[in-house]
């Protein structure tokens, strides 16, 4: 019995893929409005009427906050935009193949990080 190499998913692997990239879109999607609107809003605690040295500390951590909110949301976007590409890989039944080796990328690193375009042998290679 000969061991056949499969050098793409079949379209009911993609479809799952699909379907999970999806709802992680989805997921991403809600998780940046929250950064977004965190990051917009204004963060009055009330500081107005209480001592300057404590206003100047709060001002300070409300401009690293949005320092931080703002890195955030660009992480996010991005994130968001890799799974876009991995659906349109899917589309053109070209996902899940590594971009260096050209062999199939392992069903469930795809499961954990479903934008890869390195399977785990050609990561290494990087290091």
């Amino acid at each position: 019995m000969s061991v056949e190499k499969k050098y793409k998913y079949s379209d009911k692997d993609l479809a799952e893929f699909k379907k999970l990239i999806t709802e992680k879109i989805s997921k991403a999607d809600r998780d940046l409005k929250l950064i977004k609107s965190a990051y917009l809003n204004d963060h009055n605690n009330g500081t107005e009427d209480t001592s300057p040295t404590f206003k100047a500390f709060d001002e300070g951590s409300a401009v690293m906050s949005k320092e931080s909110n703002s890195a955030l949301a660009i992480r996010q976007e991005k994130f968001i935009r890799d799974l876009k590409t991995a659906l349109i890989r899917i589309e053109n039944k070209t996902y899940g193949i590594c971009r260096v080796t050209g062999k199939l990328i392992n069903k469930k690193r795809l499961e954990l990080v479903p934008h890869a375009t390195l399977s785990i042998e050609a990561k290494n290679m990087q290091k």
